[in-house]
């Protein structure tokens, strides 16, 4: 399969808001991990749509560390991007944030996503290059280079 054109990183990026409900807290009155875990998956996803223009797979998520509680009522903003990009997946990004009145943020949660493009078939397809405009963009694939590499030494590793 040959790549398809390239897009930004702006062009997927997404931010989603979410105001924290009874039904999200756990019986500890903090927001429950898998919920936080399903918006996380959520953003990803229209992440890599809006990337691939594709129906997409989680393939793997790298990690969850929970920085900060999150409680009734608080402000939950999720801000997801490609930082990364193969033949057919996508490293997607998404930083959570509890955000007060005053509309300061603090970080609850990082997590790397690999998400992988869909044919029609439901078969791996090729997604667009990624354009990195700023340093920071530079430094995000930097760092997603490295951690494919090493996603890809555990994958030999358990074999």
């Amino acid at each position: 399969m040959e790549q398809k054109l390239m897009r930004h990183v702006a062009d997927s990026a997404v931010t989603q808001t979410q105001i924290i409900l009874n039904s999200h807290i756990n019986g500890a009155g903090r927001l429950f991990g898998g919920q936080l875990m399903e918006w996380i998956d959520i953003v990803a996803a229209v992440v890599a749509r809006r990337h691939s223009h594709c129906n997409q797979t989680t393939a793997s998520v790298d990690s969850l560390h929970f920085k900060e509680a999150v409680h009734l009522n608080d402000t939950l903003i999720l801000l997801g991007k490609v930082t990364y990009v193969g033949h057919t997946s996508m490293e997607v990004q998404v930083d959570s944030f509890v955000e007060a009145l005053d509309g300061t943020r603090k970080l609850v949660n990082t997590a790397f996503f690999v998400m992988v493009a869909l044919d029609e078939n439901d078969h791996p397809t090729a997604v667009p290059g990624l354009i990195l405009e700023t340093e920071e963009e530079k430094a995000a694939w930097d760092a997603g280079k490295r951690r494919n590499d090493l996603r890809k030494q555990r994958r030999i590793e358990n074999y």
